[in-house]
């Protein structure tokens, strides 16, 4: 048996040696010292020794066991040494070669246009709200002085959810939210940008999910004048200190009185052209005098306060700012559209 432990580990130890994989190392592994192993089955034979031949074969049998598990180890060493030194050659980097150029995201042309007419207002003192996107038919249409089955709500066909629900159909709620929240009914100063949605068929000039920019004033002695001369600085310091203004009579229930705002056209500098179809005036906004009753409704007091409101696409004002001739490029996610505006 002493023998036959001798020459299983000379045989082992040949073997590791010729081993060139660890797959080929594992494999000597499982055969010389697995449970199934050789020295496995001489060591199980050891009952039929003497007692006195038991403690030296069981010694010999430990010292052929590690032997070649230390030869195995060692072995493996190796293996995995030159693996990696292979593994490094082959994937060497070049650390003085020039990096390759991350292209980054930026804000998109509507995100940079709202942000700047919000800093715009909050530089001349106005407060940024926000409110829901799906409103009540109440704060959308009755607060703002639009009873059921009142004529104006054709001009905003909505998206009913039920019949007191729906998705708001621009952001003068928030406008009634706000007033009606304030307890002690002191003054506001306010915009509220956000998306609206109107029943509306998508075309180059319109879209059924837009956004809209909102802004109110209520305040004692507030006067017409003080709503053109605030439209007046918005529209020099958004579009060029050579932009001029007119107003012009309109109707919304909201306000009375009620205008439209033209800017005169950059294009042409107010001569005539395609762009201001001739007339050298271009519409971008409508705005008016708060109505009383919806000063009224808000719980304010109409002979006591008075106020002004406006309201802006940021899409249009976009499109008027950079020369874009489709409201659709701002939502179809074209990429050669959008890094064109993209600031580094």
């Amino acid at each position: 048996m002493k023998e036959q432990l001798q020459a299983l580990q000379t045989e082992a130890l040949e073997k590791v040696t010729q081993a060139s994989s660890r797959k080929e190392l594992q494999d000597v592994r499982v055969a010389y010292l697995g449970k199934k192993g050789p020295i496995t089955e001489v060591l199980r034979g050891m009952g039929k020794l003497s007692k006195e031949e038991r403690p030296v074969i069981g010694e010999l049998a430990n010292t052929v066991r590690g032997a070649i598990a230390e030869a195995i180890n060692h072995k493996q060493a190796v293996i995995e040494a030159a693996e990696l030194e292979k593994q490094l050659a082959a994937e060497t980097i070049d650390v003085t070669l020039p990096g390759r150029p991350v292209p980054t995201g930026g804000a998109h042309l509507l995100t940079t246009i709202v942000e700047e007419i919000e800093d715009l207002f909050i530089g001349m003192g106005f407060e940024v709200k926000e409110g829901p996107e799906v409103e009540t038919d109440y704060f959308n249409f009755e607060a703002l002085n639009l009873p059921k089955e009142h004529p104006a709500r054709d001009m905003q066909d909505s998206f009913y959810i039920t019949e007191e629900i729906l998705m708001r159909t621009h952001t003068s709620p928030v406008q009634a939210r706000t007033m009606t929240a304030i307890k002690d009914k002191r003054p506001v100063k306010m915009i509220c940008p956000g998306k609206v949605y109107r029943r509306d068929t998508d075309d180059a000039t319109h879209s059924h999910q837009f956004t809209q920019i909102e802004g109110l004033l209520v305040d004692k002695n507030v006067r017409m004048s003080d709503l053109k001369g605030v439209l007046d600085h918005f529209a020099k310091q958004m579009f060029g200190e050579d932009r001029e203004i007119r107003l012009r009579p309109s109707f919304f229930p909201f306000t009375e009185p009620s205008v439209e705002m033209d800017i005169s056209c950059k294009v042409c500098n107010g001569k005539g052209c395609s762009v201001c179809k001739k007339t050298g005036w271009i519409e971008i906004l409508g705005a008016g005098m708060v109505h009383p009753r919806v000063l009224e409704m808000a719980g304010y007091d109409p002979t006591e306060y008075s106020g002004f409101a406006f309201g802006m696409g940021p899409e249009r004002i976009a499109m008027l700012k950079y020369g874009v001739d489709d409201i659709r490029h701002f939502y179809t996610n074209d990429i050669r559209f959008l890094k064109q505006y993209h600031k580094q």
